[in-house]
């Protein structure tokens, strides 16, 4: 098998990833951090990820499971009908999304401020500073 027609797999997973977050602020402003690096003076139109928020849900919904397996299975099974449950199936997927696109960005640690998939400043916890940053790297570019 040829090296670019192993990529055709992961080319076609990054597209599907990229349609799903066609959502992003109009601004083109993301935010990657976690629940131990808050952020400040965040835009109402930028896309904010909490980067360990999948592992969060993750604990949560599997909190008080028996170690027996077949009690496990029994109280899993009694939940997923819980209309909160179904919430939470749904969020764990975009919560996935969230995380694959900051590795499709490249994202090497939090905080991270992206602009328009090109821009990013890593560190600052102040948003608001970070695209100050990135306005005045851009004005000494032109």
């Amino acid at each position: 098998m040829s090296f670019a027609h192993q990529l055709r797999p992961c080319a076609a997973l990054l597209s599907l990833c990229l349609l799903a977050w066609s959502h992003i602020a109009v601004a083109g402003v993301e935010v990657f951090t976690t629940a131990g690096e808050p952020v400040v003076n965040v835009p109402a139109s930028a896309a904010v990820v909490e980067l360990d928020a999948p592992a969060r849900l993750d604990a949560r919904l599997s909190q008080d499971l028996p170690a027996a397996p077949s009690r496990a299975k029994q109280m899993l099974q009694s939940r997923m009908n819980d209309p909160e449950w179904q919430r939470a199936l749904k969020d764990f997927g975009r919560l996935y999304q969230d995380v694959a696109r900051a590795w499709m960005l490249g994202i090497e640690k939090v905080p991270a401020v992206v602009v328009d998939s090109q821009y990013v400043v890593y560190g600052e916890p102040d948003v608001g500073r970070a695209l100050e940053e990135i306005e005045q790297a851009r004005g000494d570019q032109q």
